[in-house]
């Protein structure tokens, strides 16, 4: 199946799974957090990663599955095809907001991007693509952003490293036309490839950076970690996109 036709197909599981958190809105949300507080995980994000998997493994039983959440969060390696999940990227904008979550999924190929897909519910706004086929957004193409410079632009940023200026994002902020703090990786990477952002910074998993990476770099963007090495998808990392310009601002800056 060429990657066009797996688009169709992913593209119909993510919007179903949209559907189906929109239904969740009126019922009793039941919520446990991970690592701390702040760190929240639902039962809407568990039964829409196992959806998701079930579609997969329906249309791929080979497949390998690294997703954030239900204990498989962790691969041996990645050989072969491997999906990689998001299914609440933002939990809790979506437990205190119903808004600012998207739904994304990554397709590598023996550890090769492939494809990305991040679908802001709310905003029904849902980007989709590869270096292959293109980025679209709701079927339409979308052009590289202008290559602009840290202080023409926007940068998101991660509030606690901002608050305690880690890597010198506070300096970053002060440079930029302004600082955004949205709470949603896939937020800001729709954001970053639209041209809404010179810049990304933040702490992040891999299925917080796979899906939206493939996009912006199909767009002509550049992301590594904040010292300028190639992301892995071991382990949580400082996340360093943007612009070729901004990037290359912000990593002289957070590197100084």
């Amino acid at each position: 199946m060429n990657q066009l036709a797996i688009i169709e197909e992913v593209k119909g599981w993510v919007y179903e799974a949209g559907e189906k958190i929109k239904a969740s809105f009126d019922d009793q949300l039941e919520i446990d957090t991970k690592s701390g507080r702040t760190d929240l995980v639902t039962d809407m994000d568990k039964a829409t990663q196992d959806f998701l998997i079930e579609k997969i493994m329906a249309f791929d039983p080979s497949a390998k599955i690294l997703g954030e959440e239900n204990g498989q969060d962790h691969l041996q390696d990645v050989s072969g095809r491997v999906f990689i999940i998001d299914p609440i990227d933002g939990t809790m904008n979506f437990v205190l907001e119903q808004e600012n979550f998207c739904i994304m999924l990554a397709l590598y190929e023996d550890g090769v991007s492939q494809l990305g897909f991040v679908y802001n519910v709310m905003k029904d706004e849902f980007l989709y693509g590869g270096k292959e086929t293109g980025v679209f957004c709701n079927g339409k193409p979308v052009t590289p952003p202008v290559n602009k410079s840290l202080s023409e632009g926007l940068v998101g940023m991660n509030q606690v490293m901002f608050q305690r200026n880690d890597w010198h994002t506070q300096e970053i902020g002060k440079i930029a036309m302004g600082v955004r703090m949205t709470g949603c990786a896939g937020y800001e990477l729709i954001d970053l490839s639209l041209g809404r952002r010179v810049a990304y910074i933040s702490r992040l998993a891999p299925w917080d950076y796979a899906p939206g990476g493939v996009l912006i770099e199909a767009l002509g963007l550049t992301m590594s970690t904040i010292d300028g090495r190639a992301l892995g998808l071991e382990e949580r990392e400082i996340f360093l996109a943007g612009t070729q310009k901004a990037y290359d601002e912000c990593l002289e800056i957070a590197n100084s």
